[in-house]
């Protein structure tokens, strides 16, 4: 049981440092369980943290490898078990949830919402035979929603830690809870999307992580500490995000097209047998060939900078970060949609971003593309300069410091 007394420990202040850099949240979390107390008294906490993609820019969908990391930026929540099996989930600032989790059938009326991911995880744990049960959560979520973050995997890994940790083992693994989350994104949240995400926030840490077998990724953790010369961050373009889907699902579809071509089901099997035809190009249109030479040259891209990770060859991870943003610019082209060409938040924050650096920091596209962030190392010394030049043009708040956290999804034990 925790009560709102231990969090004023020296243990808890230590704790709190090592998931967020500091111990501010306190009162964060006092006030979730101030929330959460009226239905229980046997109060635990869990926290998923957002992530950040490192390299490997829509690769994960074909079979190929990414980079990522957690950062500090995070879903809160105090949880208490309930004797029925509903599940209530209260989040800041988002509608109020309750999901009866005995019907674990998709409903077309939820898609989109969190009631969705809810019965779509407990129908995942249901088919692999593990036990669920009821809950309530009071919930604050620090990842924002299309920032780039990850805000749906971090509400879907944290979801899968509460089940389990609530009415089975508390031991599956962080794979198999990202595989559930997946699942429920794409089935019931009806939201394509790879399985990069879901890892990353459910694991911790950098990680490298190979799909070539989808089924049985291959997970590497790399230890790392960012230099304190160098600080991570995002900016947000605050670009509309509507009726994006259809391009976001163009890009794993053009590369499967090409795979197809080849009579292979994705591009990392077509590897050895990719060459540019005139058949090739008229059977698929050049944008699908573009794309899959980014794919090819970005999984080389991830190994590079892996190991210039491990090596802290700092200055070669930087260019291969310009690199991998230059490949997605050009070649997979998610940084701009098809449109009167007035609205192109990630190409002006590139553009602008690289005039500021003159080749001494880095910058990519962040995440899915096409609206939402971008990725920056800015030198630690200009960066105070850097967000009031980026906020005058996008809005207070638009450039967030990210810290890297070394622990994925985990309920806090004191």
């Amino acid at each position: 049981m925790i009560n709102r007394e231990i969090l004023k420990t020296d243990q808890a202040q230590k704790l709190f440092n090592e998931l967020y850099g500091n111990s501010t949240v306190v009162s964060r979390y006092d006030a979730l369980i101030a929330q959460v107390q009226r239905y229980g008294t046997d109060i635990r906490l869990f926290s998923a943290p957002g992530r950040t993609e490192l390299g490997g820019n829509h690769t994960d969908h074909n079979g190929g490898k990414v980079l990522a990391a957690s950062v500090h930026i995070d879903n809160g929540a105090a949880v208490v078990r309930t004797t029925e099996p509903t599940v209530r989930f209260f989040s800041t600032g988002y509608p109020d949830v309750t999901v009866d989790i005995c019907d674990r059938a998709p409903r077309p009326s939820e898609k989109g919402t969190t009631e969705a991911l809810i019965r779509g995880i407990a129908a995942g744990f249901s088919e692999r035979g593990r036990a669920i049960g009821g809950w309530v959560a009071c919930a604050d979520s620090r990842v924002p929603g299309g920032s780039g973050l990850s805000s749906s995997a971090a509400v879907e890994v944290l979801i899968g830690r509460i089940f389990d940790n609530l009415y089975d083992t508390g031991s599956m693994s962080a794979v198999e809870l990202a595989q559930i989350g997946q699942k429920a994104e794409n089935d019931y949240f009806a939201k394509p999307s790879g399985l990069m995400d879901q890892i990353a926030c459910a694991v911790g840490g950098i990680v490298a992580i190979d799909f070539k077998n989808p089924l049985y990724p291959l997970v590497e953790s790399i230890a790392f500490d960012m230099p304190p010369e160098l600080t991570l961050c995002v900016l947000d373009t605050h670009t509309n995000h509507a009726d994006l889907t259809d391009y976001y699902a163009s890009i794993p579809l053009e590369m499967h097209n090409v795979a197809r071509f080849f009579a292979q089901e994705s591009l990392r099997e077509a590897e050895h047998d990719f060459c540019i035809t005139a058949e090739l190009r008229k059977s698929v249109g050049d944008r699908a060939v573009l794309r899959a030479l980014h794919f090819f040259n970005e999984n080389k891209r991830v190994d590079s900078m892996k190991e210039a990770i491990k090596q802290h060859s700092i200055d070669k991870f930087l260019d291969l970060v310009n690199e991998s943003g230059d490949s997605s610019w050009e070649l997979l082209q998610n940084c701009a949609v098809q449109n009167d060409g007035r609205d192109q938040g990630i190409c002006l924050a590139l553009g602008l971003t690289k005039k500021f650096l003159q080749k001494t920091g880095a910058c990519r596209v962040h995440g899915g593309g096409f609206a939402g962030t971008i990725q920056c190392y800015i030198p630690t010394e200009r960066f105070c300069a850097y967000k009031d030049s980026m906020e005058q043009l996008f809005g207070t708040g638009s450039v967030t410091k990210l810290i890297l956290r070394k622990t994925g999804v985990c309920e806090i034990v004191f």
